[in-house]
């Protein structure tokens, strides 16, 4: 199957909802003609959950008429049950938060600078793969801190402020 370059197309590939294998949706409700769209991985996972278990379908046959596994169905109705729709909207890619920083690295970067406040994100980094072996950027040093103080501003808490920021006021 050709896929279609317009408008409906791209706005399904900015929303992370194009289906990569449309032509193994074999429902009938999804033919040429048909008012569904194969290529709308919304549509495609909301019918196959939807006959699986309005109609009563066997589970490895709704899952195969519209080109998934059974455990995709199993995962797609989990996700349907607990978020609604936008649980079927595939979550962004990549790393979900950062690796290197984690909280025992943030710690030891808040103690060093509790220590000696004058140090450098680059000494600071240089600190972090001397004692963890990992690499970071002094540049994502300095962001991670930032975070950190503007969660704990924000729950509240009394944190270190940023160097040369304005002082709170009461």
């Amino acid at each position: 199957m050709v896929r279609r370059d317009d408008a409906k197309t791209q706005a399904l590939e900015a929303s992370r909802t194009l289906n990569p294998r449309p032509e193994k949706v074999t429902d009938p409700a999804f033919g040429p003609g048909g008012f569904f769209d194969p290529a709308d991985l919304l549509q495609v996972k909301y019918e196959m959950v939807r006959k699986a278990e309005a109609a009563g379908v066997p589970a490895s046959r709704a899952a195969a008429d519209f080109g998934f596994s059974r455990q995709s169905l199993y995962s797609a109705r989990a996700a349907l049950r607990e978020r609604g729709l936008a649980g079927l909207v595939p979550a962004k890619p990549g790393p979900k938060g950062g690796h290197k920083l984690t909280g025992q690295v943030m710690d030891l970067l808040e103690d060093l600078l509790e220590a000696d406040p004058g140090l450098r994100p680059a000494d600071l980094a240089a600190e972090v793969r001397q004692r963890f072996g990992v690499s970071v950027h002094p540049r994502s040093v300095e962001r991670a801190l930032q975070r950190r103080r503007t969660a704990r501003a924000g729950d509240g808490q009394s944190g270190d402020q940023a160097p040369g920021a304005a002082p709170k006021s009461p």
